[in-house]
């Protein structure tokens, strides 16, 4: 097999024979979690496998645009090391695809794995998160129909925070009320699309269904669009902690602002994505828990709004493409718990502040 150039990454998973490799370490026929690991599942194969599903149109379509294809999640989630309450939730995980039943967007900007909902679920049983935020990829474009289905399924134990522009109509958004949705997410980043001027246009009609906002931002477009982020009338939760580099500590001007914002009762905090803003960036360590820079952001956004602060698992991790740099929900359980220190705020991070923004 020829190899397949990835300009944009230097990784060696994407250089020689990068789709065998692909098929052989993810895609196995009968593959299965590592029996030996904690928590492992047993799952069926009902899905093209028991994990991940592989389109070969996909891939022959990323080949094509030359796109990068993400690295699927690990499939051995661990149990946390506490007793997750009761109706815990984890408000912040996307829905891939199955991509032949809900097609990603021409405008990607990677292809990621087939990461359907029956696959989350055994997420949920082996942490013991019990509530969840579905929250609408940028691979799905403006279709919220993946997330929508999940939360269909729930139970009502799922809410969806979806992305719509100025084509969708009022009838849409209702349509989206009744079905779940409870929050909209928008984007203002140097990589995507997304304006405060789009963001503007949007809030009345957020405001008018009684949704929150989920802004996702980083460091310098956070700091550049500070006026227009602070006359926001919405309840706005800040995504991923502004992307807030720990190295930088808590004397990053955009975590000053953060913390600042967090004064007032309109802006809740996400910690979220920690292995994106980490500096270690790598998901296994011996003896101690992965990502453990990001302790003093976090404890510092609790300090500062312990009502307002949520947290989610970014499963299943999207736009990663290096070995060794997917974390396991298991850890990062266990990583909020260190963050959060006490239990009676770990209750409020993981059951009343979401139950309060979501589903009261």
């Amino acid at each position: 097999m020829t190899s397949i150039p990835h300009p944009q990454l230097k990784s060696p998973f994407f250089s020689k024979n990068a789709i065998t490799h692909m098929k052989q370490r993810f895609f196995r026929p009968g593959a299965m979690p590592d029996p030996k690991h904690t928590g492992s599942a047993q799952l069926d194969n009902k899905f093209g496998g028991p994990w991940f599903t592989l389109s070969l149109k996909g891939i022959c379509k990323t080949m094509a645009n030359d796109l990068p294809y993400a690295l699927p999640p690990d499939p051995n989630t661990k149990k946390p090391s506490f007793a997750v309450p009761d109706k815990a939730c984890d408000t912040h995980f996307h829905i891939f695809g199955p991509p032949d039943r809900f097609p990603y967007s021409e405008t990607r900007r990677y292809t990621p794995p087939g990461a359907p909902i029956e696959h989350y679920r055994n997420v949920q049983k082996l942490t013991g998160l019990t509530r969840a935020i579905a929250v609408q990829p940028t691979a799905h474009g403006m279709d919220n129909s993946a997330i929508l289905h999940a939360v269909n399924q729930s139970d009502g134990n799922m809410r969806a925070v979806i992305r719509f522009n100025d084509k969708t109509t009022d009838a849409d958004l209702e349509a989206l009320h009744d079905a779940g949705a409870r929050g909209a997410r928008f984007s203002l980043m140097s990589d995507r699309p997304g304006s405060s001027e789009m963001i503007a246009n949007a809030i009345p009609r957020i405001e008018k269904l009684g949704w929150s906002l989920v802004l996702h931002v980083e460091t310098d477009h956070f700091i550049d669009n500070e006026s227009f982020i602070r006359s926001i009338p919405v309840p706005t939760v800040i995504d991923h902690m502004a992307r807030c580099p720990p190295a930088d500590g808590l004397e990053h001007p955009a975590f000053k602002l953060l913390i600042d914002l967090l004064k007032d009762d309109r802006f809740w905090v996400k910690i979220c994505s920690v292995d994106k803003i980490s500096a270690t960036r790598q998901a296994c360590v011996e003896n101690g828990i992965p990502f453990s820079d990001v302790i003093p952001l976090g404890q510092a956004v609790i300090d500062a709004a312990p009502d307002r602060t949520i947290w989610g698992t970014d499963w299943p991790h999207g736009n990663t493409f290096n070995p060794g740099q997917i974390p396991n929900e298991g850890d990062l359980l266990d990583l909020l718990a260190a963050i959060a220190g006490e239990k009676e705020k770990l209750h409020k991070i993981l059951v009343d502040n979401p139950d309060r923004l979501y589903f009261s």
